[in-house]
C-alpha cells in the first residue's frame, strides 16, 4: 500500500499553471546613417521595418545611351563665365567631355586638378577638355578659380545632358555617374570610360587613346 504525500508551501509562491513559450525573433530592427566624406555626399536614412534574416539585393545594370563609333547628341549649356556653349564648336578637333558629380567634392577636385596638370598633354593631342556637372555656372566659375583649371566647365541643370547621353549614377541612383567621352575630330565616340572610384584614372584613359588616334 503507497502512502501518501502531502506539501504545503508557503503563501507567497506561486506556480504558473502554463510556461509560456519562447519567441526567437526571425527579424531584426535596423538604424543605419552612412556618410560618403570621400564625395561629399551625405547619404542619412533610418529605418524600422524588420529586415528579413536572408536578404537578396537585386543591382541593376544600366546601358549607356551612347556607344563606341555613335555620334553624341548635340548640346548647348553656359559655360563658368555664363557664356552658351555648344558641342558643335569643337569639331575638327578631338574632345574630352567628361561628366563628373559635383563641385568642390573631394574625388571631383582631385579629378579637375589631375586633368589641369596634364592640360598641357592633351593640348598637345590637339583636344579640348569640357567638363559638365549639375552645379550652375557661378560654382564653376569659383570652382575654375580656386584650382586653377584651365578648361572648360558647363553647367547642365537639371542634368539633362547627362540622361540624354545615358551617364549611369552610383550607388542606387544617390550620386551621379563619373563618365568621361572621347570624341574624335569627327565627333564620333572613341572611348567611354567609367571609374567613380579612381577619378585620376580617366586621365591616363584618355591620354592613352588620344595618343593613339
Amino acid at each position: 500500500m503507497m502512502a501518501s504525500l502531502s506539501v504545503t508551501l508557503p503563501k507567497n509562491v506561486i506556480i504558473p499553471s502554463k510556461t509560456p513559450a519562447l519567441r526567437t525573433p526571425s527579424s531584426q530592427s535596423l538604424s543605419v546613417v552612412p556618410k560618403s566624406q570621400f564625395y561629399g555626399i551625405r547619404l542619412s536614412f533610418s529605418s524600422n521595418l524588420p529586415i528579413p534574416s536572408s536578404t537578396f539585393v537585386k543591382t541593376t545594370t544600366i546601358s549607356a545611351k551612347v556607344n563606341k563609333g555613335q555620334v553624341p547628341p548635340s548640346f548647348t549649356l553656359k559655360d563658368q563665365d555664363g557664356r552658351n556653349v555648344s558641342l558643335s564648336k569643337f569639331k575638327g578637333k578631338p574632345v574630352v567631355v567628361y561628366f563628373y558629380p559635383a563641385d568642390e567634392t573631394p574625388g571631383c577636385t582631385k579629378q579637375a586638378c589631375a586633368f589641369r596638370d596634364s592640360y598641357e598633354k592633351f593640348k598637345k593631342a590637339g583636344a579640348e577638355v569640357v567638363g559638365i556637372s549639375g552645379d550652375d555656372p557661378s560654382s564653376h566659375k569659383a570652382f575654375a578659380k580656386k584650382y586653377r583649371l584651365p578648361f572648360t566647365l558647363l553647367s547642365d541643370e537639371g542634368n539633362k545632358v547627362r540622361k540624354e547621353w545615358g551617364v549611369p549614377s552610383d550607388l542606387f541612383g544617390a550620386l551621379p555617374g563619373r563618365q568621361t567621352y572621347v570624341l574624335d575630330k569627327n565627333g564620333v565616340v572613341q572611348l567611354i570610360y567609367n571609374n567613380q572610384f579612381q577619378p585620376e584614372k580617366h586621365i591616363d584613359e584618355t591620354l592613352k587613346l588620344l595618343q593613339s588616334i
